[in-house]
């Protein structure tokens, strides 16, 4: 499930780029900026991915550059800060309003507007988890890990808190410019919020500048996913959970036969050249949302079982390295939750009139495949539940421990090297 989330991701990355591309012209077709980005990540991962840790660290640092300036571009313009010199704060939410109505007026189209931005926000919550991928190759872990977690649930929090509501700010719900480009599909879709509100206050040069950073920013993302789902499935292949050819790799160390197959699953990018992109961005939407909070739910699952497996084995939490907070209740919130929110995004075809086949599929696909890989996994290799009692909860504990003890911090190599750490490594 989770190389699948993963996979899917970068032809919804692929679909973004065309999107945006199409912001400055539609001269170059679809299906040919789609091949082009194809090829552009087979280079990169096959020739390349020598140089894959070193451009998403500066891929990322631009991300939250630009995230940084556009919360600043709110702030200065609603104050006034714009060529129009209009001092338009918080006007948006008062006409037409904070809440859009959907499907129905009134009190219960608000609340499917609601219900339909939490779907959407449930697409966006994968990211803290990516974090445990590198805690096998992370530096004195035990101190990293902990520190690393906070960081990045913290400011994505409050990253996707501000950027929701410099949204609202900049843009009122029944823009033009905003609603004719979902609705019709047209390459304005490419300009984001952001740059539909520079257009509305006349901000030459700017709106082409932020495309091109979000443009550059979807490529890293969809390049990431590569790079993710390839080891995915390769782990995946070395556990004997997939094929064994899956497992060969090249000279250096580039599992290539994984890479090929992430590759053609972007073939699924190409749908938007017979569909719209708005219509294939949906789709990938409504595929990835339950597989990421699958993820979410079964996460908070073994949580709750190795809880219950500590208890078992009298195994105090409170000598543990990090010790999380809330629990047990707020990893019942998350499996209750996520499981809520699975079933929930697909809701839109069971109104009346809204029926969509398409949808549906793509909404409740992962939904049924998952217990039948899981079913389907114990029935063939006989696997069992392990009991409380049975679980294996010290395992590598030595080596981990005197790796610890022995482990000697680097020191920081010049004083931007430090600082970098103070301000990004939490």
């Amino acid at each position: 499930n989770f190389f699948v989330f993963e996979a899917i991701l970068v032809p919804f990355e692929i679909t973004a780029c065309n999107v945006i591309i199409h912001y400055w012209s539609a001269v170059v077709p679809a299906g040919g900026i789609i091949a082009i980005v194809i090829v552009l990540y087979a280079l990169i991962n096959l020739l390349a991915v020598k140089w894959y840790g070193e451009t998403e660290f500066w891929a990322a640092l631009g991300k939250v550059l630009l995230i940084v300036g556009l919360i600043l571009f709110t702030f200065i313009t609603m104050l006034g800060g714009n060529p129009l010199g209009d001092r338009f704060g918080f006007r948006y939410w008062n006409n037409p309003g904070s809440f859009k109505p959907l499907y129905y007026e009134g009190s219960l189209g608000r609340w499917l507007g609601f219900l339909q931005c939490l779907v959407q926000a449930s697409f966006t919550i994968a990211g803290p988890d990516y974090v445990s991928m590198a805690a096998g190759e992370a530096e004195n872990p035990r101190v990293a890990m902990p520190k690393a977690y906070n960081a990045v649930f913290y400011r994505l929090t409050t990253f996707f808190i501000l950027g929701a509501l410099c949204v609202g700010i900049n843009v009122p719900y029944d823009d033009p410019e905003l609603t004719a480009a979902f609705a019709n599909d047209e390459p304005g879709a490419a300009a984001s919020p952001y740059v539909v509100a520079m257009n509305r206050l006349r901000i030459r040069v700017l709106p082409s500048i932020v495309n091109a950073l979000v443009l550059a920013s979807a490529f890293s993302a969809g390049n990431s996913y590569v790079y993710c789902a390839s080891r995915s499935l390769f782990g995946l292949a070395l556990e004997g959970k997939a094929p064994r050819f899956l497992t060969r790799t090249n000279r250096q160390g580039v599992p290539y036969y994984c890479v090929l197959v992430v590759l053609l699953i972007c073939l699924l990018a190409f749908l938007q050249v017979s569909n719209g992109s708005a219509t294939v961005l949906a789709w990938f939407v409504n595929l990835v949302t339950p597989s990421q909070l699958i993820n979410f739910a079964v996460m908070c699952g073994t949580f709750l079982c190795w809880l219950k497996a500590c208890k078992a084995q009298g195994l105090d939490r409170d000598r543990l390295p990090y010790k999380s907070r809330f629990q047990p209740f707020a990893a019942w919130y998350g499996l209750i939750g996520c499981t809520v929110m699975a079933f929930v995004g697909g809701y839109t075809v069971f109104l009346p009139g809204y029926w969509d086949t398409p949808s549906f599929i793509f909404s409740y696909f992962m939904i049924a495949l998952c217990p039948i890989l899981f079913v389907g996994w114990k029935v063939i290799k006989r696997t069992r539940l392990r009991k409380p009692h049975e679980v294996d909860l010290k395992g590598e504990v030595e080596e981990i421990d005197e790796y610890t003890r022995t482990f000697v911090p680097q020191p920081y190599k010049n004083v931007a090297d430090k600082w970098f750490n103070i301000i990004f490594g939490g």
